[in-house]
């Protein structure tokens, strides 16, 4: 079968360096709103924790290291990002962006992407936000498989300055990895 190819929307500019960038839906959160608190408060479930951990410590080479880690600021990000950084054995900056809250316009990500553009880059963000980023970064649509709590999805720019994203895997919690997807 062929490989699918996607013309870009966005494509960054940098030095020549290469971006990895992962984005990654936060866990399972309880379904439960803490008690005076809203949404925004709600935190990871046992369970998520334990999956969320073994899943991105089976994904920490595919991913390699890691420059920053950024995160919506939102309870069950935050404990998804750390999570994630203690499993991929990641040293660096873990940042709280506003830009990955779940009302901001895909576009609001753009600039973070940018200035970020010669490392590898984590952002840990909601659903519609992360499929509809993936969507955007690639020249889709829509993304064409489910972001469940915990996907992580890999794309890539290569060293030549101003080459378009590309897709690298699609890795859902207890499914296997995908390196294309249809």
């Amino acid at each position: 079968m062929p490989a699918v190819v996607y013309e870009p929307r966005f494509v960054v500019e940098s030095g020549g360096g290469t971006l990895r960038l992962f984005l990654v839906r936060h866990g399972d959160a309880d379904a439960e709103i803490p008690e005076g608190l809203g949404d925004e408060a709600r935190a990871l479930t046992a369970k998520a924790r334990a999956n969320t951990a073994q899943h991105f410590a089976s994904l920490a080479e595919r991913m390699g290291p890691i420059s920053l880690i950024l995160t919506s600021p939102l309870v069950r990000t935050v404990q998804t990002s750390q999570i994630l950084s203690s499993a991929t054995k990641h040293e660096g900056l873990l940042r709280v962006h506003r830009c990955l809250l779940p009302d901001m316009p895909v576009g609001a990500v753009e600039p973070v992407i940018a200035e970020h553009a010669d490392q590898n880059l984590v952002l840990v963000g909601h659903q519609p936000s992360m499929g509809a980023l993936a969507a955007h970064l690639l020249g889709m649509q829509s993304f064409p498989k489910p972001v469940n709590p915990g996907t992580v999805i890999a794309l890539e720019r290569s060293e030549e300055a101003g080459a378009p994203l590309k897709f690298l895997f699609y890795a859902p919690p207890g499914q296997q990895v995908l390196d294309s997807i249809q």
